[in-house]
């Protein structure tokens, strides 16, 4: 199952990236420092609220759906899921409301009332994506998500050239999660169809769910606090400037990431609940030697890249202080990847989620604190130095909490070898002059990526070499 994701979801995730790639380009240069600005803590707090109100929910859809689905065909799980749904709705008039209400400019509070709006039709789309996923339907849950890229993409970038500021971004979300909805909604409240809403089904739900979504919360809180400590103790110009850095760094990493949790985490939950900790291990293992060996090399390739990169995707406003940011957030991402997609998963698995929680709360509050203490000293340097120091202890301690859980395996012969094959293709990266532009990354990223590939080939890093060989011998007999 984990191979029929990883090949499943790569046409939509190497899409995502191009987008995530090209909403830098495009809008760090149509919109202004100050708008972007707007836009990316439009986007902050969009993603708490999603996070606060609704993952609890997405969350039960992800974990319950392989055990229920041969109930009635899921039909009583589906009809208690929309309901709840329905029920969680009435807090977005009250958010838009604050947001209304809230002192702050008026094209921040368009921004933030835009995006609020935008979860309306983006948490049904993102039920019937997590249904999907859940049950290995990865056509249908790849083509949602497509839909709401490129339509995202492409109405933000009309709207930003119609003169909507940082707003338009996040119009655009909202417009192409409706078609999203417009294409699933027909199927999905099918799958409900004859089935009861259960008081007892939703309170277990909510147990599991809620847990998860407040250790979420903290991650997102993680992930963010710091926009909003810079637009307090700085300007709207600097949060541009750290979230232009912050997503050319952390969206390449984030899309790797996202595309091999889709495919790993319903694989371990089906070798959980139909092998056992003995095939849970096997398919652990496994994940995590990929998710390494592919995310790994992109991290220290962004650090190792980040000023022509930067001139060349950001607009030149924003493109040398960005440049700063990149690297250390490269090293934030790549921690903050395994945590949430491989380590944290044994909260998932052990049923465990109230633990995610607390596993959560030291680095957020170490985020906050060392926020408070650095940013006003530092400026984003501190900001950046907070961001690194929090994910590392988010990882010790999940790895700490996890072994009395669920303890996942940690293949050290794969981490040994990968960090080696990454320490030498920087050095070969290092060895190239500064050309500047694109003549400097092509070259790099031609010269790191081979030099990585060729290492990891020969030693038979995690088998991967092994594994595409028995492939291509099968589809040859074949």
């Amino acid at each position: 199952m984990f191979w029929r994701g990883v090949f499943g979801y790569l046409p939509v995730n190497v899409v995502q990236g191009l987008v995530g790639l090209l909403t830098i380009v495009l809008f760090t240069r149509v919109l202004t420092p100050g708008q972007f600005g707007d836009y990316a803590l439009g986007l902050s707090v969009m993603t708490l609220a999603h996070t606060a109100i609704f993952t609890w929910n997405e969350a039960a859809v992800g974990r319950f759906w392989a055990g229920e689905s041969h109930r009635n065909g899921g039909a009583d799980h589906a009809a208690t899921v929309h309901r709840a749904w329905l029920g969680l709705l009435a807090v977005i008039p009250l958010a838009v409301l604050a947001a209304a209400l809230w002192p702050m400019s008026p094209s921040l509070k368009l921004a933030v009332i835009a995006g609020l709006l935008a979860l309306i039709p983006r948490t049904f789309a993102k039920l019937g994506q997590e249904r999907r996923r859940a049950a290995g339907e990865v056509g249908g849950s790849a083509k949602l998500e497509l839909i709401q890229t490129l339509g995202g993409f492409g109405f933000g970038a009309a709207l930003a050239y119609a003169g909507l500021g940082g707003a338009a971004p996040l119009i655009g979300f909202g417009l192409a999660s409706l078609i999203a909805v417009a294409v699933c909604a027909r199927h999905e409240l099918a799958k409900a169809q004859g089935g009861r809403y259960e008081p007892a089904r939703l309170r277990e739900h909510v147990a599991y769910g809620l847990p998860l979504a407040a250790s979420l919360l903290l991650t997102v809180v993680l992930s963010t606090t710091d926009r909003f400590l810079l637009a307090a103790f700085l300007d709207g110009e600097a949060v541009a400037v750290y979230h232009a850095g912050y997503s050319l760094s952390n969206r390449t990493l984030d899309v790797a990431f996202i595309w091999l949790g889709a495919a790993g985490a319903p694989a371990m939950v089906m070798a959980l609940e139909r092998g056992g900790r003995e095939a849970l291990a096997n398919a652990a293992g496994e994940q995590f030697s990929v998710m390494l060996l592919l995310t790994l090399p992109a991290a220290v390739g962004l650090a190792l890249v980040a000023r022509p990169l930067a001139e060349l995707m950001i607009g030149p406003a924003m493109a040398a202080g960005a440049a700063q940011v990149t690297p250390l957030i490269a090293l934030g991402g790549l921690l903050a990847g395994l945590n949430t997609y491989y380590f944290s998963e044994a909260f998932v698995l052990g049923r465990r989620s109230g633990l995610a929680l607390w596993a959560m709360l030291a680095p957020a509050l170490a985020n906050l604190g060392l926020n408070l203490l650095l940013i006003p000293r530092l400026g984003i340097e501190g900001a950046l130095w907070s961001t690194v120091i929090s994910y590392a202890l988010g990882v010790v301690v999940a790895i700490a909490m996890a072994r009395k859980v669920m303890p996942l395996p940690l293949p050290w012969r794969v981490i040994g070898e990968a960090l080696a094959a990454a320490a030498v293709m920087a050095l070969a990266v290092s060895a190239i002059p500064e050309l500047g532009g694109f003549p400097e990354l092509a070259l790099k990223a031609a010269a790191g990526g081979a030099t990585y590939g060729v290492i990891i080939f020969l030693l038979d890093t995690g088998q991967l070499r092994s594994r595409a060989q028995s492939f291509l011998r099968a589809r040859s007999a074949a």
